[in-house]
């Protein structure tokens, strides 16, 4: 059974993002084809609602053209590459004295449910469910419209 959605995408404003994707990847270490945020949509400094990324899916994507020929799907493994990146980027807007790196420590609860194909825009969300000094957990989800496609529980570590 789905989780209850961490927001309601629909009146999301794309068009004027807290932040566009040069600013998310001077704190983020991946680059090129790995800098797969295309903006933050909202950011939440009060840590009560949630963080919200967005990702533009499109059929001239470097993925697009083997997964699969001829109908091209959204792999959920960038799925999880790219909700990671948004938990990390989370964490590190609230912690804007952290220097080190953050890894990918693991995923928990993982579902996809839905198959993305381009053209789309996916909207990703992410809460905080437990911070300490080394790692994080995060709830995130995706959506396509109002449908959720996809979640997953994020573990970061301070590597």
């Amino acid at each position: 059974m789905p989780s209850a959605p961490l927001i309601t995408p629909a009146p999301l404003d794309l068009a004027h993002p807290y932040a566009h994707k040069a600013a998310i990847y001077t704190r983020l270490k991946q680059a090129q084809r790995l800098a797969l945020l295309d903006g933050i949509a909202q950011f939440d400094a009060s840590g009560e609602g949630a963080t919200v990324g967005f990702k533009e899916i499109r059929a001239d994507d470097w993925w697009a053209t083997d997964h699969i020929p001829g109908r091209p799907i959204f792999p959920g493994v960038l799925m999880c590459e790219t909700a990671a990146q948004l938990c990390t980027w989370d964490y590190m807007e609230r912690h804007p004295d952290f220097t080190g790196f953050l890894g990918f420590g693991g995923m928990d609860n993982t579902r996809f449910r839905g198959v993305v194909e381009p053209p789309k825009t996916m909207i990703y969300a992410c809460k905080a469910i437990k911070v300490r000094s080394k790692m994080f957990v995060y709830s995130a989800q995706a959506f396509v419209g109002e449908q959720l496609v996809f979640e997953t529980e994020i573990i970061g570590v301070v590597v």
